[in-house]
């Protein structure tokens, strides 16, 4: 009996991919059938450090971060991945629990390509092992900059970074809350509001209504990886200062760490 698409958003995730039409009809059928999903609210852990990986997983809808906690219990968020887009491939390809919780930072559902299904693709399907690869090649690029800027960049320049096509590639409208790009930056939520409030009077980007635009995405770019001495000339507003709202009404508040 034919999958009903409509009503199953993750064949159509699978449909989409540019691997998946290379596949033979038998594997179709049971990537189709094995594939799994898991929904959570705003603020749940998905999946949890120290469990078992059973597969790769995509967020179909919503927003997750990628976060790790020490020993001494500090807390770093590493990557936030939105809709559309893949991640653990590293998790899957290693047999050892998994080493950082899945977060959801907004409403999230998930889809989760079984491992056999991914050893199977991996083992048989050379257009699968292509995407595989420039996947792992991009977010090595992701790890990179991410380094670099914890060590050479300043707060601000973090937050234009996070809204580069770095990390939000093929998107020039986000729908992104501050708060959430505090949790990706690792910043508070009113650092956040006055590095944004910076790049508007720049002409960099414009606030509306929770959405970030890029205006001058060459211009983000140089100034997120301007020398941070350069970066750091254009001044910004007093802490006390009237806040932007890109997302929720209310006071601003500090938010978690992440990187």
């Amino acid at each position: 009996m034919p999958f009903d698409e409509a009503v199953l958003p993750q064949h159509r995730f699978l449909r989409s991919q540019p691997w998946f039409a290379s596949l033979s009809a038998d594997i179709q059928t049971r990537v189709l059938e094995r594939t799994l999903t898991l929904s959570g609210r705003k603020g749940k852990v998905m999946l949890a450090a120290g469990s078992p990986v059973k597969g790769w997983y995509a967020v179909l809808s919503g927003l997750v971060k990628l976060q790790s906690t020490s020993g001494e219990g500090r807390v770093s968020a590493f990557l936030g991945v939105p809709d559309g887009e893949w991640f653990g491939e590293g998790s899957v390809l290693k047999t050892e629990p998994r080493r950082y919780d899945v977060i959801a930072l907004r409403d999230t559902l998930l889809l989760c390509l079984p491992r056999a299904q991914f050893d199977e693709l991996l083992a048989h399907c050379l257009p699968f092992n292509h995407f595989l690869v420039a996947h792992l090649n991009r977010r090595l690029g992701q790890a990179m900059t991410i380094i670099e800027a914890e060590r050479l960049r300043s707060p601000e320049q973090r937050v234009a970074l996070y809204l580069t096509r770095v990390f939000w590639q093929g998107r020039r409208r986000l729908v992104l809350s501050q708060e959430e790009l505090g949790h990706l930056a690792g910043l508070s939520r009113q650092t956040v509001n006055r590095a944004l409030k910076s790049m508007e009077q720049q002409g960099l980007v414009s606030l509306e209504f929770g959405r970030v635009a890029m205006l001058d995405e060459q211009a983000l770019a140089a100034y997120a990886k301007a020398p941070t001495l350069v970066a750091s000339r254009t001044a910004l507003p007093p802490e006390g200062a009237l806040r932007l709202r890109a997302g929720k009404a209310g006071p601003a508040a500090p938010a978690g760490q992440t990187a």
